[in-house]
Order: C-alpha cells, then sequence, then structure tokens
C-alpha cells in the first residue's frame, strides 16, 4: 500500500488512522464534508495530508479522488443514538447510502482494497459474553441498524464486484480527540467536559455496567493492518475483551457522582470475542485501559469547548430515547 484515502478522515479515528498511515510513509487523502469532523485533528496529524471537502454521496467526485489509491477506508457517516431516533433519514442518507456511493467509486477507480468501520452497536442486547461476529443481529435504533445496513452492502460489493473488503465491529473506541459535538453520546466526552467546568459525572444507572472501552490507537492500527492484509468478505471485532465498569472510569478520572436513569435499548455489557482478527489479522490491543484513560487525562484541555451536560440537559436530551425504546427489555 503507498496510498490510502480515508473516508471521515477529519474525524476522531480517522484523524489518528491519518497519522498512522503517515508514519508507515502511506500517502494519505482525507475525504471529509466537516459535518463532524474538525479541521484542528487533522493539524494534529500533518500539515501536508491532501484533504478534498467531499460528502460520501457524491460519487462521482469520489471516483475522481479514488484513481491511483491502493486502499479506502471508509469511516465517514454518522454516529449518536438520540439523532438517529430523531432524524433516521439523515442517518440512512449518510450511513447507507454513502456506503453505497463509496463502494460504487471504489469500483469505478479500480480500488485494491475496502476496509469498512462498522459497530458492534449491531449486536444489540447480545445473549453471549464475550460476543462473537457470529451473534444474532438486533440493532435497537436507527444508528445501529444504519451501519450494519452499510457493512452489508460492503460485502455485497465485495462479492459481486471482487473487491477484497474488510469490515471491523468496533467497540467503545476512546482516546484523543473523541467527539465534543453538541450531541449526548460518548461517556468520555460527557465526563471529561464535566470534570473541566468542576461539574459532579453524570452516571447512568448505578455505574456497573461495563464497556469493552479500546484505545483510538489500537483501533487505527487495525484498520492499517485489514489494509494491508490478503483477508476479503471477513468480519472483525476490534475490542479487548476485558470490559471495565463505569464506576471504574469514575475512579480513574476523579470527581463527585450524581446518577441519571439507566437508558432503554443498552446492554449491561458490551465484551468483544477477539479470537477471528487474532487468528486472521494477528492483532490484539496493546494500550491498557489504565493507560489509555492516563494519556486522555493529560490533554483534557481538548474537551474544553465540548458542552456541559447536566442532569436536568440529559433528561431533555434523551426524552426521544426513552419515548421512542421504552418497549426494549433491559
Amino acid at each position: 500500500m503507498t496510498r490510502g484515502v480515508v473516508t471521515g478522515g477529519a474525524g476522531f479515528i480517522g484523524s489518528h488512522l491519518v497519522g498512522a498511515l503517515e508514519s508507515r510513509g502511506i500517502d494519505a487523502i482525507v475525504v471529509d464534508n466537516f459535518a463532524t469532523g474538525r479541521e484542528e485533528n487533522l493539524k494534529e496529524v500533518s500539515r501536508n495530508v491532501r484533504v478534498e471537502r467531499c460528502d460520501v454521496n457524491e460519487t462521482g467526485r469520489l471516483t475522481e479522488i479514488f484513481r491511483g489509491v491502493d486502499v479506502v477506508f471508509h469511516l465517514a457517516g454518522l454516529a449518536d443514538i438520540v439523532p438517529s431516533i430523531e432524524r433516521p433519514m439523515e442517518y440512512f442518507r449518510a450511513n447507507v447510502d454513502g456506503t453505497a456511493s463509496v463502494m460504487e467509486a471504489a469500483r469505478s477507480a479500480g480500488v485494491r482494497r475496502v476496509v469498512y468501520a462498522a459497530s458492534s452497536s449491531c449486536y444489540g442486547i447480545p445473549d453471549a459474553y464475550p460476543t462473537s461476529e457470529e451473534a444474532e443481529i438486533r440493532p435497537q435504533y436507527p444508528y445501529a441498524l444504519t451501519k450494519y445496513l452499510g457493512e452489508q452492502i460492503a460485502l455485497h460489493w465485495a462479492k459481486v464486484y471482487r473487491i477484497p473488503t474488510v469490515s471491523l465491529r468496533l467497540f467503545n473506541v476512546f482516546g484523543l480527540r473523541s467527539r465534543t459535538s453538541g450531541t449526548y453520546g460518548s461517556v468520555f466526552g460527557v465526563f471529561l467536559a464535566q470534570k473541566l467546568a468542576g461539574k459532579p459525572l453524570t452516571v447512568v444507572g448505578d455505574g456497573t455496567q461495563s464497556r469493552d472501552f479500546t484505545y483510538v490507537s489500537d483501533v487505527a492500527r487495525a484498520f492499517l493492518m485489514a489494509g494491508e492484509s490478503d483477508l476479503d468478505t471477513v468480519v472483525l471485532n476490534i475490542g479487548t475483551g476485558q470490559p471495565q465498569t463505569v464506576n471504574r472510569l469514575v475512579d480513574l478520572i476523579g470527581g463527585d457522582v450524581v446518577h441519571v436513569p439507566k437508558r432503554p435499548g443498552e446492554p449491561d455489557s458490551t465484551n468483544a470475542d477477539t479470537r477471528r482478527a487474532t487468528e486472521l489479522l494477528g492483532w490484539r490491543p496493546e494500550v491498557s485501559f489504565e493507560r489509555g484513560v492516563e494519556t486522555v487525562l493529560r490533554d483534557i484541555e481538548y474537551w474544553r469547548t465540548a458542552p456541559v451536560w447536566d442532569q436536568l440537559s440529559i433528561a431533555r436530551a434523551t426524552k426521544t430515547w426513552f419515548d421512542q425504546l421504552a418497549w426494549v427489555p433491559t
């Protein structure tokens, strides 16, 4: 691989992947419409990256950008649960139509390989932990559904048009440059902004729920390895297999705590079975949870401009979540 495109390359994971490509001497092209990506994320990586301000649904323009590219890493899309419930068609356009556009542009441009950023949210509330790639697919909200449909499109194009494709189902990615948008979402962004503001950390439920927090540099390395592999039409879980409780995260961050109601449609745990990634890709996580949190806390000023949530604003922001998903068993 000498040249790679990262769609969503100005975003959280995408900017780290751009850095990983550059560190290997691979030319990186960023495709981003900057709906959620941030230009300063790229300044942290390099001033020499070629940036194309482009929506992934602009198939014709994508085709021109993709010409001469070895691998397309497709990370562009919309995230977060509540806005996907409120505006599902925006999520279908970005995550489903956008993925079809990327795959068609890759086919037209003769791209050698595609790596797709899938989501472990497709498993919903699974029956077994750790959860393998063979688990039943149970998306609980439009974001999870659209990411899974995007995965199916990518794998279908791979099979029909012979574009070697790997889909990485990511588990609870955290680290530097995680999203600071006005949408209530990532627990790290919420907690770090609260800590900077001297406000209590808003813990959902009793805090005993656990998440398979996976550090972003490990995730970027998985994308790089998948891009350089010979795997085809394969789905891989990318996580640590060592879930951590929210209460453990609170202990490491430090601060007072207040509690907000547990939300429907959320599993008590996420826990990746990563044996397939180890066996087929040779990938293993390297950054421990404690080391990752320590790294984030050293650069906590990044979250200075992030919204500071409290119990009342969270209740307002998640009202649609409770109204629409109240039927989901907890």
